[in-house]
């Protein structure tokens, strides 16, 4: 329906009946209409007929039977505060009239005037007038609403810079009330510094109202609060026109950014630090290398990188779980950290890797100095989840300029010299040098052999006889596996064991030497030739794997060996790196009934009470302190201990490396009951360990000594 057909319903409300009648007869005839009209004599009347609703306007007597005066108008404005009322007034009482405008009435119409056709045209603008003033008070209260539900803080200004607006993001913000805020200058309620100097910065508002143009509030702006604590905050102000395009004021709008400037910076220092030790990460370490070199490239220094892995820390891993592999990586972690200086590096590169970077170097001295305190650091045991655990690190050191002239190479070649570090017994640290390149690659194509020498039955096993030295008699043998290699010819042990553990095929290897070693006792058997036992190497990751006893006692079942005639030889190290856990699975092999030895005795952790603990049957002295006896380096002291301690314990003791006669002699003047070396014999094949055992003559022996290397 069109507004001008739209029926507009008026209540008059008067007790004159001739009043009534003459302003029924102007509106029901009037171009202005339609109107319907209603007519009651009393206020409680038409009180009640505006709670009904459904009045667009009201024509009101303010002297009714029970109601006179201004009181009459209070009392219908309170009813119906939003239906637009016009009183009726007596010619002789104007000022009646006019309070009740002041009060909200939308006009008045003096008696004497009430047929007038201006009447309906008044009615008619008073109507849409309070319509329009309806929507815009709904519009304002919707951006009231809508400004107050943002979480943006919203200041307006007027022309001069006095506040005349603040939402409640704005109040929240600065700790100033709308009201306590109106009228005060901007720079009074929004304070603002430069977050780097802390010094007083001009409000936008007041470039605004002078330059009338947009402007953004600058990056790094502090908003001071009232009660003066602090919040970072961003955004922009703008000016604002009426609609003649003139500024009459500004409005500023920003939001609190501190939340976001934290999580910037947490997110900033996630993507640089590793989640699990809290250390420097690759992208990081990368960025500081290049610093450093820069910074040496200009003073004329050096720096050096270190590059570090846990030797068997896998082991640790798999055996005890990922839980304390990680608590074991954070111990370590905060090791390396007291190692170092402030100014050094210390990162993880992932898994058990850690690089140094240790800058202002002036010729490697301090490199050393750190790889020697690391390994004294690392050399105490790790107390996780109950467990005593033992794990060292093989250390690689290059040098800038000397050794690299960019950060890609200096870690390649400290991961180099890890490696060579690695096969040089571990446990130790080797400064790079040239030459280690070509036995990376070496390395690097024996590893690939090695997966093909596996799936083509290319290892054999030598046999090196262990001998009674009072009695000169065969007690046993050791198997020693070596490498058939297609184009190399025959491997020893220390060309490709070192790079089978560290790529984990030492498991298959040794489980192969365990089962060949057993059936070949039971094929010399079958011939007729006795021996006591075999004894068989076993690596750290061979004792450490979940499965290891299970596939001792099937390799046993499979070639009917009996287990006592079995001895299995770990190394003290490997023993010690978990006592805990070694202990549980040497009883389920004494057990099973095999022999155990400990290979290798004096070079590792020497812990008697462990010893003690452990099921035990022989200690085998290890060379290295068997040469030193009636050589300028030692006057076999140590051998002395080791066999008085191992007598005292009732355990059996082999000497390892036999070279000697003199050696020969102070041995059995210790009561050492057993020995083995090249002195007695080289390792033989299977064949000439045969003989050997028929004749009681090898093939090779004492003559070759001097010429043959390790085995």
């Amino acid at each position: 329906m069109d507004a001008r057909t739209m029926v507009n319903r008026v209540l008059i409300i008067t007790n004159d009946a001739s009043d009534a009648a003459v302003l029924r007869g102007v509106l029901a005839n009037a171009h202005d209409g339609p109107f319907a009209i209603e007519w009651v004599t009393r206020l409680a009347d038409g009180a009640e007929r505006l709670r009904a609703g459904g009045i667009d306007v009201v024509m009101a007597d303010l002297s009714l039977p029970d109601s006179q005066g201004i009181a009459t108008f209070d009392q219908l404005f309170a009813v119906a505060p939003q239906t637009p009322i016009m009183t009726l007034s007596p010619m002789d009482d104007e000022a009646l009239a006019i309070e009740a405008v002041q009060r909200g009435s939308q006009g008045y119409l003096s008696k004497g005037h009430f047929d007038s056709y201006l009447v309906p045209q008044s009615l008619r603008n008073i109507i849409q007038r309070k319509a329009v003033e309806q929507t815009l008070t709904s519009e304002k209260a919707r951006a009231e609403i809508t400004l107050n539900s943002i979480s943006d803080a919203v200041i307006g200004t007027d022309l001069l810079g006095n506040i005349d607006y603040l939402n409640l993001a704005a109040e929240n913000m600065t700790g100033w009330s709308k009201e306590e805020a109106r009228g005060n200058k901007i720079g009074e309620v929004m304070q603002i510094v430069d977050s780097r100097t802390l010094a007083p910065a001009r409000n936008p508002i007041e470039m605004i109202l002078h330059k009338d143009t947009p402007m953004a509030i600058p990056a790094g702006t502090i908003l001071i609060r009232r009660d003066g604590s602090t919040v970072a905050i961003e955004d922009s102000a703008a000016p604002i026109h009426d609609a003649n395009g003139e500024i009459t004021g500004a409005v500023v709008i920003f939001h609190d950014i501190t939340g976001a400037q934290a999580t910037a910076v947490k997110m900033t220092h996630l993507a640089q630090h590793d989640s699990l030790t809290g250390l420097p990460n690759r992208t990081l370490l990368n960025d500081r290398i290049a610093h450093a070199i820069a910074v040496a490239q200009r003073d004329d220094t050096q720096l050096a990188v270190l590059f570090l892995d846990l030797d068997n820390f896998k082991l640790i891993n798999d055996t005890l779980g990922h839980m304390v592999g990680d608590k074991l990586l954070r111990s370590v972690a905060q090791r390396l950290r007291e190692c170092v200086r402030g100014s050094d590096t210390v990162s993880r590169q992932g898994g058990d890797e850690f690089i140094l970077l240790l800058p202002e170097e002036k010729d490697g001295g301090n490199a050393a100095l750190t790889a020697e305190r690391i390994l004294t650091a690392l050399s105490l045991s790790h107390t996780i989840d109950e467990h005593e655990l033992h794990v060292t690190p093989s250390i690689g050191i290059s040098v800038y300029p000397a050794d690299a002239k960019n950060f890609e190479t200096l870690i390649k070649n400290a991961d180099t010299a890890m490696y060579h570090a690695k096969e040089s017994g571990r446990n130790n640290y080797q400064f790079f040098e040239a030459d280690m390149n070509v036995r990376a690659v070496e390395r690097q194509v024996i590893e690939a052999h090695l997966r093909h020498a596996l799936e083509h039955d290319e290892f054999i096993l030598h046999y090196q006889p262990k001998v009674n030295l009072a009695s000169g008699t065969i007690t046993g043998a050791e198997a020693l596996v070596r490498w058939m290699h297609p184009q190399r010819g025959m491997l020893l042990p220390g060309r490709f064991v070192p790079v089978a553990e560290s790529c984990g095929l030492i498991v298959p290897i040794g489980r192969w030497v365990l089962r060949e070693a057993c059936a070949q006792v039971k094929r010399w058997e079958r011939g007729g030739l006795w021996i006591a036992s075999m004894a068989v190497n076993v690596s750290e990751l061979e004792f450490r794997s979940p499965d290891f006893v299970e596939g001792v006692r099937s390799t046993l079942n499979e070639t009917g060996l009996e287990a006592s005639r079995l001895q299995l030889e770990i190394s003290e190290s490997a023993l010690m790196r978990d006592a805990q856990a070694s202990k549980a699975v040497l009883e389920q092999l004494k057990g099973m009934g095999v022999q155990l030895a400990v290979d290798d005795f004096g070079t590792g952790y020497s812990s008697l009470s462990y010893l003690n603990q452990f099921p035990i049957d022989v200690l085998k002295i290890d060379r290295s302190f068997v040469r030193s006896i009636g050589s300028s380096e030692g006057s076999g002291i140590i051998v002395t201990a080791v066999i008085a301690m191992a007598t005292s314990l009732k355990q059996q003791v082999v000497a390892e490396g036999v070279e000697k006669f003199t050696q020969l002699a102070f041995l059995k003047t210790q009561q050492c009951e057993e020995g083995q070396g090249y002195f007695f014999s080289l390792p033989l094949s299977a064949d000439q360990f045969a003989v050997l055992l028929a004749t009681g003559v090898a093939t090779s022996g004492p003559d070759f000594v001097e010429t043959v290397g390790k085995s």
